[in-house]
């Protein structure tokens, strides 16, 4: 087999084990929200009225959220001093281990309030697993890619966050057919989180054939490893930290209102449970097309005109999608959660490429993953906090002027962001 051939072979698979990967851990990670929105407040805060049970469930689902930094800086530490390969690895087994933990803690019928505790717990250690997964994925994928195909390359651990959102959606809809609505509130929501144990066997198989990527390697032959890389890239590169989490900012939040929140805000407009689980499923369905055809239109028109078109896109598409909603209709409904992720990915597709573009090679991973991960605790995590009490306090309205002002965020960023699309990984 000839070097390119070999190279050609690694590459391929070291993009599926960041895709399949990616999907299986954020198959755990969307598991949590799905449950959060619909089954943990009655089975863990059922003492509280329901917007209350509800906040108190959002908010051990933000935690998870805050946590993301701190699996940035300790894998990504791993990552660039050990290898993607080994820091990737770490991540998959503890986010099996903590999300079959959580499919076996007791209820508050059983053990009160030390089960919300308990859930708590157990959400952080899937924030940490999940906030060190992302950027090793992506340099995976990225490193292995040839200069002009990394939009498309470092798009594929984009896609493992529908794929996982809708191996999560689906595995709830599969669980509630085949045991009912009233045994999945009671017990039949343990089964997905169980089951996630098999996905992590498939996914620890996957990876541990890949290989390092060739900048890494040579780093590493070469001595020329940072002994900080976290202390020195928030010494060295901390505008490209934030301006990459800010960047973020227009996708991240839309994100957990478009996927998570809208359950709960649906059913609340009277909506079929069933109906709206399945429209996000078809929405998860169009994104994992969606991401990385986007991603390659970063490689051909620029990935800055690709992500301010969707940053504009949703500075207007919320105020749509509100009005779509609440006009009684299931259909419009459907609609409006199925085209919101597609919109979405104008940004997320090629929103890996340009962060991991943002850093030198000996720190990219700490970098990626610490702006990356930022953005979940600014954005990604408070989104469906501020959105119930936006809508308690207020209407609809003032959650379309949230999601735009978010959008309008990233733009500003994207301007601010030095463009480093022609760099080339392989000459670092």
């Amino acid at each position: 087999m000839s070097d390119d051939e070999q190279r050609g072979r690694r590459q391929r698979r070291a993009v599926v084990a960041s895709a399949v990967g990616t999907a299986i851990e954020w198959y755990d990670f969307f598991l949590y929200g799905v449950a959060a929105a619909l089954v943990f407040p009655h089975q863990f805060f059922p003492t509280h009225d329901r917007y209350t049970g509800i906040l108190l469930s959002f908010g051990t689902y933000f935690v998870g959220f805050a946590a993301r930094p701190l699996g940035a800086a300790i894998f990504g530490h791993m990552g660039d001093r050990l290898g993607r390969k080994a820091s990737l690895i770490a991540t998959l087994v503890m986010m099996g281990l903590s999300t079959a933990a959580i499919g076996c803690i007791p209820g508050y019928a059983s053990i009160g309030i030390a089960g919300g505790l308990l859930l708590t717990l157990g959400r952080v250690l899937q924030g940490i697993a999940v906030g060190g997964e992302w950027g090793g994925s992506v340099l995976l994928a990225a490193e292995w890619s040839q200069q002009g195909a990394r939009g498309l390359a470092a798009s594929w651990p984009q896609w493992g966050a529908p794929a996982g959102l809708l191996l999560a959606n689906g595995a709830v809809a599969l669980t509630t057919a085949l045991v009912g609505d009233a045994t999945f509130a009671s017990w039949g929501w343990r089964i997905p989180f169980l089951a996630g144990t098999l996905l992590v066997a498939i996914g620890f198989a996957i990876r541990t054939g890949t290989h390092e990527p060739p900048a890494f390697e040579r780093m590493k032959a070469a001595g020329a490893l940072e002994r900080a890389p976290v202390r020195e890239v928030l010494r060295s590169h901390w505008r490209e930290v934030v301006l990459t989490a800010l960047v973020r900012t227009g996708q991240q939040a839309p994100f957990y209102i478009f996927s998570t929140w809208v359950l709960t805000y649906a059913t609340g407009l009277g909506f079929p449970r069933r109906d709206i689980v399945h429209a996000v499923l078809v929405a998860a369905a169009i994104s994992m097309v969606t991401i990385p055809l986007c991603g390659h239109l970063s490689d051909r028109f620029g990935r800055r005109r690709v992500i301010g078109a969707g940053c504009v896109a949703m500075v207007v598409w919320p105020f749509a999608y509100f009005s779509l909603l609440e006009a009684g209709s299931l259909a419009l409904a459907f609609a409006a959660i199925a085209l919101a992720l597609p919109i979405h990915d104008l940004q997320y597709g090629p929103q890996a490429a340009v962060i991991a573009e943002a850093f030198p090679a000996r720190l990219r991973y700490s970098g990626s993953s610490l702006g990356y991960q930022l953005a979940s605790l600014t954005s990604g995590g408070p989104a469906p906090l501020i959105a119930t009490y936006l809508m308690h306090h207020h209407s609809s309205t003032s959650v379309a002027i949230y999601i735009a002002a978010c959008g309008a965020v990233s733009l500003l960023a994207l301007a601010l962001l030095p463009d480093r699309q022609g760099r080339d990984f392989d000459r670092e």
